[in-house]
């Protein structure tokens, strides 16, 4: 068990929240009961993963994609009334951690899926050091890159490029990171892996030789909130519940 403010404050520090210009609020987003011994984890804040945190019992759901960002209306109105009203009324938690959880070196979305595909990391690159450059033990092919990923992920990325061309150097930045791919592609890489894509990149893949990835937002930032749920249950004898809610974007 651990209280919420103790929860908030232990996550802060090993996140280095403070650290981070971020679109939205980093910590607790919504106040529910002050002890914690159930903890959900769950992608993003959204009606299904709430119900199923209040039907599994939960104290607190800790999310990567939360609620009040920047550009969003303030009015809490509709699906965001929706879901807040479900957390009050069962006194559930809300934290949520954006841009520090996908930075985090360990336990962060990048490291994870950087982990999880067998990336070796050597540096960073973007703002805020939030894209990561890494190698791959033994080239391979993209084609056999790709349903690498595939394979990993549970689902086929959009592939971008030439199935033949050895893959070695790769940067990778989880989520919506496609308008790295600017800076990435002036970096000495093979292949520019992140969740979504945008028109301008086949052009972009096309004009420059750098194969492209978009491997799905959802799936490649499944692994941090998974990753710091596992660290907070060891830390604090919680009891994790990971829901992997589907989604297919």
């Amino acid at each position: 068990m651990v209280t919420r403010t103790s929860l908030e404050n232990y996550i802060g520090q090993r996140l280095s929240v403070d650290r981070f210009r971020d679109y939205c609020p980093n910590g607790l987003q919504v106040e529910g009961r002050d002890e914690i011994r159930v903890l959900a984890t769950a992608v993003t804040a959204s009606l299904a993963a709430i119900n199923a945190a209040i039907d599994i019992g939960a104290d607190a759901l800790l999310v990567h994609h939360g609620f009040f960002w920047k550009n969003e209306a303030a009015p809490i109105v509709r699906t965001k009334k929706t879901r807040i009203a479900k957390l009050l009324a069962h006194d559930l938690n809300l934290f949520a951690y954006h841009l520090p959880l996908d930075a985090h070196a360990e336990l962060g979305n990048n490291a994870t899926l950087g982990a999880a595909l067998g990336i070796t990391p050597t540096g960073r690159f973007a703002e805020q050091d939030l894209g990561w450059l890494g190698e791959l033990p033994t080239p391979m092919s993209f084609a056999d890159f790709s349903q690498h990923v595939a394979a990993v992920l549970g689902r086929p990325p959009l592939a971008i490029g030439d199935v033949d061309k050895p893959i070695r150097r790769i940067a990778w930045c989880t989520g919506g990171a496609q308008g790295y791919f600017h800076e990435a592609a002036t970096l000495d890489i093979d292949c520019f892996l992140t969740g979504e894509a945008s028109e301008f990149v086949a052009h972009l893949s096309q004009e420059t030789g750098i194969a492209y990835l978009g491997a799905g937002h959802h799936a490649t930032e499944r692994g941090g909130v998974r990753a710091l749920g596992d660290h907070l249950g060891a830390t604090f004898g919680l009891i994790v519940h990971h829901l992997d809610i589907p989604n297919p974007v």
